[in-house]
């Protein structure tokens, strides 16, 4: 935008807002205006599309609390007289009214940027804190158009729906649908950006992003370990201790068969190749972490057993090596 533009145009004024708007506020009736002037609502009213470019400008700047802050100095500076025109102007003078007033007093020598600034700060808007001669800001005369705001946007999905990976509808600042696609394996706090799916530029620059923040569900069975899903897979004492084939749950398939060995532990990991996350970057495996179940009631003939276990069973402290390491 020109620096011409931010002396003439009021955007609070276009928003109908007050110049101490709360960010809130100022969110809130933009996307009440948005919604009553979007073309989408008015087919084929000019005035509707005319007015929804200048409120979505208008909220562009303000929205931006850098860009407000500039905005607002300039405003300033025009309303104390600090606004350069050049004789016979009718008060429309840009930055060619700053070169030719030097010009006249240099005897048509070119003023240099030192004696430019000297000027703006002796007229007594000081521009220390803005982005003069950078591709974006207020002035923007010796840079690009400037990009349009960021949109944040925020979806909550299950788990399974994160790990595949789906197309979902969010509501757009304007009131309107907006789909957007997840990728598979996206994870819980993760932040999607989608170029060009922002607000608009103010000047003919490109769009904004859309920057999606994803929350994703706590699954009852299985968690995530980088591309690898994890499971907790309870056995009974004589299944881990004699060994036996059991069946694995997966995530939205069929279980699968795993075979324990004899004599397997609590805490060792069983993998199933391939059945974790795919994504582009690979696909990970399933991790079925045994947990070997104690039962809590035993009939008359199962505690006779175990009794005659236990006299058979060998005479180890399985805590010995732990007390030991405990005393080193």
């Amino acid at each position: 935008m020109a620096s011409q533009d931010w002396f003439d145009k009021d955007f609070y004024k276009t928003l109908g807002v007050s110049k101490d708007v709360s960010e809130a506020d100022l969110k809130k009736t933009y996307r009440k205006l948005a919604r009553k002037y979007h073309p989408d609502s008015n087919p084929g009213d000019a005035a509707a599309e005319a007015k929804f470019k200048e409120i979505s400008e208008a909220y562009s700047v303000l929205s931006d609390a850098e860009q407000r802050a500039e905005y607002d100095q300039i405003r300033a500076m025009g309303a104390g007289g600090a606004r350069f025109t050049a004789p016979g102007s009718a008060g429309n003078g840009g930055f060619d009214d700053v070169f030719s007033a030097f010009n006249r007093g240099r005897g048509g020598q070119t003023a240099d940027f030192d004696d430019i600034f000297a000027m703006f700060n002796q007229g007594g808007g000081s521009f220390g804190s803005g982005r003069f001669g950078q591709p974006s800001g207020g002035f923007r005369g010796f840079g690009g158009p400037t990009k349009g705001a960021d949109v944040t946007a925020r979806t909550t999905l299950s788990f399974a729906t994160a790990v595949r990976g789906e197309t979902v509808t969010l509501q757009g600042e304007d009131g309107h649908p907006l789909k957007v696609k997840i990728p598979a394996g996206v994870k819980d706090g993760q932040k999607i950006r989608l170029r060009g799916r922002g607000r608009p530029s103010p000047d003919g620059g490109e769009n904004g992003d859309l920057v999606v923040q994803v929350s994703v569900r706590p699954h009852p069975v299985f968690t995530r370990d980088g591309l690898n899903l994890r499971v907790t897979v309870p056995v009974t004492f004589t299944e881990a201790a004699l060994g036996a084939t059991i069946e694995v749950p997966t995530l939205g398939g069929d279980p699968v068969k795993l075979k324990v060995a004899a004599g397997t532990p609590s805490g060792r990991v069983l993998r199933v190749k391939g059945r974790g996350v795919t994504t582009s970057k690979g696909t990970g495996d399933l991790l079925a972490e045994i947990q070997v179940a104690v039962p809590a009631h035993l009939d008359e003939a199962a505690r006779e057993a175990l009794e005659r276990f236990r006299a058979a069973e060998p005479a180890e402290n399985p805590r010995a090596e732990l007390l030991a390491k405990a005393r080193a």
